[in-house]
């Protein structure tokens, strides 16, 4: 019994701890490539390098194990995989690059934190999520994605005085961005944000018909790839960009192609079939928590009061919106027991019933064909009786 407990906490467990390790692989992510883009990295080129090493990791676990259950490829689905690559890998990755190079990495995750809101609307408009204000459980929901993205906008508007923490009471870093830069930075990241979202619909909507995740993920890198390439030369005509080195470049481009690309995709598309989109997006918030304390450590940010003030709103939020989820998916887990009971119990009852017809009509036979034995002389000058006729005898509706 233990056992059994133990594994079913596992398997409801299961997706809360992969979206919280990805929130962390999220957070080094954007450590890492804010030193990158600080050195000189161009976002552009950084988007092919990390695309194409997705692609790298993530084919050859999809050829292998989905070759049997890999869906045919048509016009429509091609066309999906196009704009999906054009959404996550092209447009959401330079635009948060961009921003990210103008503002601060933990400023950058707490304007990632309207993508619940985001996605939670867009959601509702393309009817994948059901918002009835009369049930506690959607009210939550609003509730909570609304603290969320107010706790994102205390934490970006209101500063207030610096916490020293322990570990950053004698680090102090100039402000290197302007105002201009900083309000740019964030107009970009708005953007990015809102792409973000509608990456996460239409990959739900495509995981529908193509049920191969793996294959999924490497198309839409590879796709993405290609891409970026074509934006690359466009924006960047300069050779000199595309030289990396043993360094820092290609350990942000490694780390964000295997770890917030290939892994990610593929984890959020598995949980997203499951929970649904907001759930996945609902996460959020947690990486730009870890963000700010990595940040402290690594890149000695400062830490101010209106940011900690702002996370615990976050974390309220966060809260509120899996609440609501969890009921939901409580819900929709007992009707999906309920129904099939249901008609099981209505076809058991046909049965029985049926069964009972039987037995009643085999004992009038029987009771017959003894009468018979009693008196054969007469029994043989008459017709033999037809046998009972199923559909008849039974009650109208029940066969």
């Amino acid at each position: 019994m233990e056992g059994e407990c133990s594994c079913s906490f596992y398997q409801r467990a299961k997706p809360y701890i992969a979206m919280i390790s990805l929130q962390f692989g999220y957070a080094g992510m954007n450590i890492i490539t804010k030193v990158s883009l600080n050195r000189g990295m161009s976002h552009y080129v950084l988007v092919v390098y990390r695309n194409a090493f997705a692609t790298a990791v993530i084919a050859p676990f999809a050829l292998i194990l989905e070759r049997k259950i890999r869906p045919k490829m048509s016009l429509m689905m091609f066309l999906q995989i196009f704009v999906l690559g054009l959404l996550g890998p092209v447009i959401d990755e330079n635009f948060y690059y961009a921003g990210l190079k103008y503002t601060s990495p933990t400023f950058s995750c707490a304007m990632s934190n309207m993508l619940p809101a985001m996605t939670f609307v867009m959601a509702v408009i393309c009817m994948m999520e059901k918002v009835d204000l009369k049930k506690f459980r959607c009210q939550a929901k609003v509730l909570g994605t609304i603290v969320t993205v107010a706790g994102a906008m205390l934490m970006t508007l209101y500063k207030g005085h610096v916490v020293n923490l322990l570990w950053s009471t004698n680090s102090s870093v100039p402000e290197t961005n302007s105002d201009k830069d900083w309000f740019k930075g964030s107009i970009l990241l708005i953007f990015a944000t809102l792409v973000w979202a509608s990456f996460f619909i239409l990959q739900a909507i495509t995981m529908r018909k193509y049920t191969a995740p793996l294959s999924l993920t490497a198309l839409v890198c590879f796709m993405g790839t290609l891409q970026s390439i074509a934006v690359t030369f466009v924006m960047d005509h300069k050779p000199s960009v595309w030289t990396i080195g043993f360094d820092i470049n290609l350990l942000a481009a490694a780390y964000a192609g295997i770890v917030s690309s290939s892994i990610a995709y593929y984890v959020q598309g598995v949980v997203m079939e499951k929970r649904g989109p907001v759930f996945v997006t609902a996460f959020s918030p947690l990486m730009m928590i870890i963000v700010a304390i990595m940040g402290s450590f690594i890149l000695a940010e400062k830490i101010y009061i209106g940011g900690i003030l702002g996370a615990m709103l976050i974390v309220a939020g966060l809260y509120s919106v899996l609440w609501g989820k969890y009921k939901e998916y409580k819900e929709k887990e007992i009707e999906e027991a309920i129904i099939p009971e249901a008609v099981k119990a209505v076809n058991g009852n046909k049965q029985m019933m049926i069964l009972a017809n039987i037995e009643e009509i085999n004992d009038i036979e029987m009771q017959k064909n003894s009468e018979g034995k009693r008196t054969v002389s007469v029994a043989i000058s008459f017709t033999m009786p037809q046998p009972p006729m199923l559909a008849r005898e039974a009650p109208e509706g029940l066969i």
